[in-house]
């Protein structure tokens, strides 16, 4: 049996200050000098990044919904060797779930790795009331390891003096901490939560966390409630169940700046396996571009960087003949964005690659947010047609053609959305040549042909090349 001290940081609702306590305790811990492995549950690539950063270790995501229970045990017992303590952040309340049964929850989760919960409890405008949703909690869901309480947004010391006493009396839990309301977010919120770790002083707002979470949180009882987490079993199923693929590699580019950075490690380890070279890239730079076999363009934060986009020209029309020549080409939501002709945001129009006659426009509310499944309808080289796989989606821009309103439809679509909202109509997933874009985002654990398939278009571009021919044909899937 294997000991891993571990711990699930939980709130009641989204907004509760998960993040807060978990970036503060990774931090804290990193400071130590524990080696501390960071873990994000659900589809999130923002705040994964900024738990990395506290950590000093890339973060981890586990999702119900994109893996089976033995990949989460799998992934995340690889993931936790020789480390001192492991650190899952939750997402929304404990128990909100994909459905009735709460299934996918954080609590959920929990329970499948037998976690101890810290329950952090929003306690604005609230005093006796805090005992009664906490006793609720332990109540609903008796087998989830709720083994402690930090309050936040306490407004004094009578407040916190009440509540204190008012939790441990009626609910036999530790208060482990009471917070203060603080006069500013240390780090900033924008439409899709915390801004990028690239567009903020970091290292500033983390340390500043760690100095409020070491002032109000009795730290050495947490502690001592990862450290009591039941053993786990070291038989656990292989989350790479095939070798590393022989042969002749072929070079992936992968885009990675302030603009496109949402990327899953285990997709890019995925394709490493699979027999790709990850080449990073970036689209904001004139740096010269090795050669490449395929690109990725992942999420981000095109918008941000509009302008800069725009006038790198070289590497717009470079993506351009790339795509034009055949080139494997994967691109996700921001990715697809800047494939389209052109990006509205802010009152300003910029343009941006052109391999799709479409533009895209930045909306106030989201116009597609949550889990996805999709139906390929059409053939492409990355998924056969007919097969059906999850991802997630949430983004606030829409894609619309030139000089009109009407729908995406413009474009034959490759996808059929049995769930989710992708270009609108039920449909995502834009094809030119050996290009595909879509608005979801896939996890190579729930997509487990993706990599490889991604691989063999990139060889077979890189044979058409090594033949001297000027374009390479058309890859699909049957």
């Amino acid at each position: 049996m294997l000991t891993i001290p571990r711990l699930t940081v939980a709130g009641l609702r989204g907004g509760s200050g998960k993040t807060i306590l978990s970036l503060g305790l990774a931090r804290y811990w990193k400071q130590t000098g524990w080696k501390v492995k960071p873990f994000k549950k659900g589809p999130d690539y923002i705040d994964a990044v900024w738990l990395g950063r506290a950590a000093g270790r890339t973060a981890t995501n586990l999702d119900p919904f994109l893996m089976s229970e033995d990949q989460i045990r799998s992934l995340f017992v690889h993931r936790a060797q020789d480390h001192d303590v492991c650190l899952v952040e939750g997402n929304r309340g404990l128990f909100d779930g994909k459905d009735l049964d709460g299934s996918c929850s954080t609590a959920h989760l929990a329970r499948l790795l037998d976690t101890p919960v810290l329950l952090i409890v929003d306690c604005t405008k609230m005093t006796r009331t805090a005992a009664a949703l906490i006793q609720g909690c332990l109540a609903f869901e008796p087998d989830v390891r709720i083994a402690g309480v930090v309050l936040n947004n306490t407004a004094g010391a009578r407040h916190r003096s009440i509540l204190r006493q008012c939790i441990e009396t009626y609910c036999g839990l530790p208060v482990l901490g009471t917070l203060p309301k603080l006069r500013t977010n240390p780090i900033p919120e924008r439409h899709m939560g915390l801004v990028s770790d690239q567009e903020h002083a970091s290292e500033q707002a983390l340390e500043s966390i760690a100095r409020t979470i070491s002032d109000w949180l009795d730290l050495d009882q947490i502690a001592q409630i990862a450290r009591r987490a039941p053993q786990m079993s070291p038989a656990q199923p292989m989350i790479w169940p095939r070798t590393a693929h022989p042969g002749n590699r072929v070079r992936i580019g992968v885009v990675k700046d302030a603009c496109l950075w949402f990327y899953y490690p285990e997709n890019l380890e995925a394709l490493s396996r699979a027999g790709a070279e990850i080449q990073e890239v970036s689209l904001l730079n004139d740096n010269a571009w090795p050669e490449v076999h395929g690109l990725y363009l992942g999420g981000g934060f095109p918008e941000t960087q509009a302008l800069d986009l725009a006038a790198n020209t070289a590497v717009r029309e470079l993506v351009f003949r790339l795509a034009d020549k055949g080139l494997p080409i994967y691109a996700e939501c921001g990715g697809l964005m800047y494939l389209c002709r052109a990006l509205h945001s802010a009152g300003t129009q910029q343009p941006m690659v052109g391999i799709f006659p479409l533009e895209a426009e930045l909306s106030r509310k989201p116009q597609g947010h949550g889990y996805t499944l999709a139906r390929v309808s059409r053939a492409n080289p990355f998924y056969p047609l007919g097969y059906e796989f999850y991802g997630h989606e949430f983004h606030y821009s829409k894609c619309l053609p030139p000089q009109g309103k009407a729908s995406c439809a413009v474009q034959q679509p490759c996808l059929d959305m049995l769930r989710g909202t992708g270009l609108g109509q039920a449909q995502d997933g834009l094809l030119f040549r050996n290009t595909f874009a879509c608005y979801t985002h896939v996890h190579a654990f729930s997509v487990p042909a993706w990599a490889e398939n991604f691989v063999q278009a990139a060889a077979a571009f890189k044979m058409s090349m090594d033949q001297g021919l000027d374009r390479c044909p058309d890859i699909r899937i049957d």
